[in-house]
């Protein structure tokens, strides 16, 4: 079990995150050589942790640049050095957005995503001169944005028609996100970004980017289609990646430390909710979260600012102001919560960081 003295007057009042960050930089290198060890360029998703800080050690690691979600994202790490990102979405461009991208691009080298024949004529018109590039999406089975694989080459086509610069192309297998199915989405990855790759070809247009990987599949990124892999959670891992298989429990470097506040029978309530944990709960998964040192432990409920634990039969009872650490289901949704994460190391506190990307989601 953890020894840290959470009741110390250095720790704030609970609800707050926690980041271990010797797990964390374990975590950190441990993706940065094993992309270096299959040839892989690292991009790192940001919007996991929406820290600089962490920014700068996935830099100093070697990687590339940074992947993130939105323009609000990008414009905090620009503003903090780091300048080499991609906004991997397919991002409709107005004129206000244009405006912001332009002067992004004025400070960073930028690409932006683009899935449509429509939206690359958009972005061209919109920033063509700028020095930003133009990166294809295609579905690859998660059927969320994207073109089919064999229409990547006219989209592209209409980005260049348009005065854009395309650097490649890109998927995200977010079907990887269930048990089994980390290797099919893998494959199925592989194979549409090679029949775009293709389709730009047939276009007259190279390839130099080939952009995919998410946590799960990383592990599993075919090296001889793939260039570049955009994983985010692995930074601190959480609940999905446990049951997922993708950590273990000795890889989850933020919890959410969190008091008993009241119990009855074989159940606890703590003082975390929705509003610390975040609400994701995926159908396969077995609950709501976890609780570090409680394998067997469910988070049976959420409400805002309540957390049920159902705790198994000889397990010792948490008691009314006992200090638990949850393990949130999706740490990126916790982490949009929260204002600041609370930084220990061996046990003992380490400052804290601001979550500076907190909230940028246009």
């Amino acid at each position: 079990m953890d020894e840290t003295n959470f009741d110390a007057p250095a720790f704030p009042s609970t609800p707050f995150l926690c980041v271990d960050t010797a797990i964390m930089d374990r975590n950190l290198a441990g993706m940065a050589g094993r992309a270096a060890t299959a040839g892989l360029s690292l991009r790192p998703h940001a919007k996991t942790h929406k820290v600089p800080e962490i920014a700068r050690r996935q830099l100093e690691l070697g990687a590339a640049g940074l992947t993130v979600a939105t323009l609000g994202e990008a414009e905090v790490f620009a503003d903090a050095g780091c300048t080499d990102l991609f906004l991997a979405y397919p991002l409709w461009v107005t004129a206000a957005r244009a405006a912001r991208i332009q002067s992004l691009a004025s400070r960073a080298a930028l690409r932006i995503g683009i899935d449509s024949v429509e939206a690359a004529r958009e972005l061209g018109q919109a920033v063509a001169g700028s020095g930003v590039e133009a990166v294809v999406e295609v579905d690859s089975g998660h059927h969320r944005s994207g073109c089919r694989p064999e229409e990547a080459g006219a989209v592209a086509r209409a980005a260049m028609d348009n005065g854009l610069a395309v650097a490649g192309v890109f998927t995200f297998p977010g079907h990887g996100y269930g048990p089994g199915k980390r290797r099919p989405a893998a494959e199925e990855e592989a194979a549409a970004l090679a029949a775009a790759v293709a389709s730009l070809a047939d276009a007259g247009i190279a390839a130099g980017t080939v952009s995919g990987g998410s946590t799960p599949t990383a592990a599993e990124a075919d090296a001889g289609v793939l260039t570049e892999i955009r994983p985010g959670v692995y930074v601190f891992n959480d609940a999905q990646q446990v049951e997922l298989g993708t950590c273990g429990w000795d890889d989850l470097a933020l919890t959410a430390v969190t008091t008993v506040v009241s119990r009855a029978g074989r159940h606890v309530i703590l003082d975390a909710g929705s509003k610390v944990l975040g609400a994701d709960q995926p159908g396969w998964a077995t609950g709501g979260g976890r609780i570090l040192g409680m394998p067997d432990a469910r988070i049976t409920a959420l409400s805002e600012h309540h957390a049920t634990v159902a705790i198994p039969d000889g397990v010792p009872l948490p008691r009314r102001g006992d200090i638990l650490r949850a393990v949130p289901n999706h740490v990126c949704a916790a982490v949009n919560l929260a204002d600041e994460l609370v930084l220990v190391r061996d046990g003992v506190p380490a400052g804290t960081w601001a979550v500076a990307a907190r909230g940028r989601n246009s």
